[in-house]
């Protein structure tokens, strides 16, 4: 079994059994018995419909352990354990009432806790200042209901191993879209992404420049028109600022629904690429494609009779996963079993084109795209069709736009799906992303750094090029994490131009955003539901950057869209790389890793009244800087207490980790808790903001405020920013719709 060192570590992390011992939870499973455990599992559908279990058995298995195919990620953690909850995907009706309103809280929170992410529409939900019949009173409107949710998230960690994440979606004719795209602003809903379901009737009101029409979701009347123009630009606005809201085409999707009797499609999964009907989920699996390209680097040809039998299985996989899954409500079990929806995607797609020797950004990528996905789909068709035959139709397909034709087992059968820890497993690129670097450093024994680059690259680099010419360029490569920059000299080796292995080798912010548009849209021409994609752009890009996405996403009929403007997330950390620092320093690795602490430092400890009792401040001093933060509050309970030396730690380990002091104070201060108290210092509002107070007063002069020296650029485009990893602290990217590190696996979205 091929699995490299990052994928052991993740595995270990996430995915294998554990066991509470004495000195904690220590892992009792090996990759392989993980496999074992998942194919044994699914296999044992086959018994329901007479098929033997023991041959299928075999054939999961190899099909996942030689990494042609993994499913979702909670059907690896919890298929033959005794949570055995297998799907992804989930979304829940959310009715306007306040019962509806906290049954659906209540739902999330167990499907949270069994693994899976959820969407929702907040449209039914009447509007802001709304009359309340029961009570006299006014409403508070949908986006002060998903603050409830927000919260809720928050407490509930995914089964113990991932985290909750949530989708809010809002039309863009309900009476609060304003508040709604704006929403995100201010750094609320952290654990929300949000979109924008977008009607045709408002997209033929922008191009016309006409007013469109709000309406009251409970009494169906027109409250007012607003300027279709003037809330497409703060739309466009808010996601360059923020990178949220994303976009659905609403009526689009519909347009696709393969059972409309039973129900209107409302809202998706938390990164998109999975609509689906009030109380319907799904289970997802990625092909990696990577697998399936035979012959030399960058002169290789897709070796489909190979790709044709992997669909087979994992249609036939997916199926069997539907039957086994233990649904966490009643009525999903019986949305997922009446429809009995799959989503087969892909993953390695990048590594593919590298292969191919064929570039991202070109019409024959395009063509490689559509091709691919088109066989996928069509492939999956004729196993679902078999299937049916063997098994029956669907319970609900006389009720689908498939009732007239041959019978079907699944209502849908493809998905392009985020990828994030399932390509660090498989060891290929995420998704149908481009790389975001070529090259990184990873952190392994006793401080010792390596640099891991594309395989494809050395392999295609140590062809073309002379060893002391391959040396140096491979050298670029781990310094920068890109050929960007680099002259390459003129003529011809092995097949292809030597310079013209940068157009090949491209990261995803060297690709112009169209491009990102257009690849995706070869996709969704033969995908059953939709595409998760992320269209990166650089820090400099501009706000009409972002509208052009919007719009050829529009015209190229796309169900969705997500950009992601580097650096627009609050609280980054932003530096500008030189060909001198590595990859590491250059953002892609944030911090290298954390300082060793000396035996002596010297330091200072200073008090502080706030409204939870006396906050003792020791703070170390390491070449002038604090390097350590320890608080003790006195006179208070346990609870606080606890969350007291929670903070200090938190702060000590990001001083650690060369944080400047300045972004620390910006996170910290003004934090509100329930007993602020004005003392000489002016009135502290709780514990944190305690810290960031005597944080700043000692290093930043009682300002606040950053030298010119330490402000981020907002508009160099060879600036990288990236958030920093909650887990490991290494830095995160953006794509398929969410924060991922490539380091531990860790996923903002579960």
């Amino acid at each position: 079994m091929e699995l490299t060192e990052n994928a052991i570590k993740v595995l270990e992390k996430r995915y294998l059994r554990k066991e509470e011992t004495s000195e904690g939870y220590v892992v009792v499973e090996s990759p392989e018995e993980m496999f074992r455990r998942v194919a044994k599992t699914i296999a044992g559908a086959e018994s329901l419909y007479g098929g033997d279990a023991r041959h299928w058995e075999e054939v999961f298995f190899e099909l996942m352990g030689s990494l042609r195919f993994l499913p979702n990620s909670p059907t690896l953690m919890n298929a033959g354990r005794e949570l055995g909850q297998l799907a992804a995907c989930f979304v829940l009706p959310v009715e306007d009432s306040m019962e509806g309103i906290f049954e659906a809280l209540k739902n999330a929170a167990l499907i949270h806790k069994s693994g899976g992410g959820t969407g929702f529409s907040f449209s039914r939900l009447r509007p802001k200042n709304s009359k309340v019949g029961s009570t006299g009173g006014v409403a508070s409107g949908p986006v002060s209901f998903m603050r409830i949710f927000d919260v809720a998230t928050e407490q509930v960690k995914q089964g113990g191993t991932r985290r909750g994440a949530n989708m809010g979606i809002l039309r863009v004719d309900h009476p609060d879209i304003m508040e709604f795209i704006n929403c995100k602003r201010n750094g609320e809903f952290s654990n929300f992404n949000i979109s924008v379901a977008i009607t045709d009737r408002f997209m033929e009101a922008l191009q016309k420049g006409e007013e469109y029409e709000l309406v009251d979701p409970r009494t169906k009347l027109v409250t007012k028109t607003l300027s279709s123009q003037y809330v497409w630009e703060e739309l466009v606005y808010s996601a360059w600022e923020t990178g949220d809201p994303g976009i659905i085409f609403i009526d689009r999707i519909n347009e696709f629904n393969p059972t409309p009797a039973i129900g209107e499609i409302e809202a998706t999964n938390p990164c998109g690429e999975q609509p689906l009907l009030p109380y319907e989920a799904c289970i997802l699996g990625s092909i990696n494609l990577s697998k399936f390209v035979k012959g030399p680097v960058l002169k290789g040809e897709i070796d489909y009779p190979s790709l044709e039998k992997t669909v087979s299985e994992a249609v036939r996989f997916l199926d069997n996963a539907i039957d086994v899954s233990k649904f966490p409500l009643p009525e999903v079990e019986m949305m997922a079993k009446g429809n009995r929806k799959i989503g087969l995607g892909v993953m390695g797609f990048q590594d593919m084109l590298f292969h191919l020797g064929i570039p991202y950004d070109s019409e024959d990528g395009l063509k490689v795209a559509g091709n691919v996905m088109c066989f996928i789909t069509e492939k999956a068709r004729e196993t679902s069709k078999e299937l049916a035959k063997e098994r029956g139709v669907f319970p609900n397909f006389e009720k689908s736009i498939y009732a007239k034709g041959p019978g079907l087992r699944n209502a849908a059968v493809t998905t392009i799906a985020p990828t994030g820890t399932l390509s660090i497993i498989a060891g290929c690129s995420s998704g149908i992303e481009p790389l975001f670097a070529l090259s990184f450093t990873r952190n392994v024994l006793d401080g010792e750094r390596l640099s891991e680059t594309n395989r494809y690259l050395v392999e295609a680099i140590q062809k073309l090029f002379l060893p002391e010419k391959a040396k140096e360029i491979l050298t670029h490569v781990e310094n920068t994490g890109t050929l960007e920059g680099l002259e390459l000299p003129q003529g011809e080796t092995y097949g292809k131009p030597q310079e013209g292995i940068k157009s090949i080798f491209k990261t995803a912010h060297e690709i112009e955003p169209e491009w990102h548009v257009r690849m995706q849209a070869a996709f969704q021409s033969y995908t059953d539901n939709a595409v998760s994609k992320t269209v990166n752009l650089r820090n400099d890009a501009t706000v009409e950057d972002v509208m052009d996405c919007y719009m050829l996403a529009y015209e190229l009929r796309l169900k969705g869209i997500t950009i992601y403007r580097d650096g627009c997330k609050k609280g980054q950390v932003l530096t500008k790389p030189t060909q001198e620092k590595s990859i590491l320093d250059s953002g892609f690795n944030l911090p290298r890793r954390k300082r060793e602490r000396p035996e002596e430092l010297p330091g200072f400890t200073y008090k502080i009244k706030t409204g939870l009792g006396t906050l003792y401040l020791t703070v170390t001093e390491f070449d002038g800087k604090p390097f350590e933060v320890f608080a003790v509050i006195g006179k208070s309970g346990r609870s606080t207490t606890a969350k007291t030396e929670a903070i200090g730690r938190l702060v000590s380990l990001a001083l650690r980790y060369d944080i400047p002091v300045e972004e620390i104070v910006d996170q910290l201060k003004g934090i509100g808790g329930e007993y602020p108290i004005f003392n000489r210092s002016g009135i502290v509002l709780s514990i944190p903001d305690a810290i960031a107070k005597v944080l700043e007063q000692r290093y930043l002069g009682g300002k606040g405020e950053r030298s010119e020296l330490q402000k981020p650029s907002q508009n160099s485009k060879n600036e990288n920013t990236f958030s920093l990893c909650p887990e490991c602290g290494a830095a995160l990217v953006y794509e398929e719709g969410c924060e991922r590190c490539y380091h531990c696996g860790f996923n903002k979205c579960g």
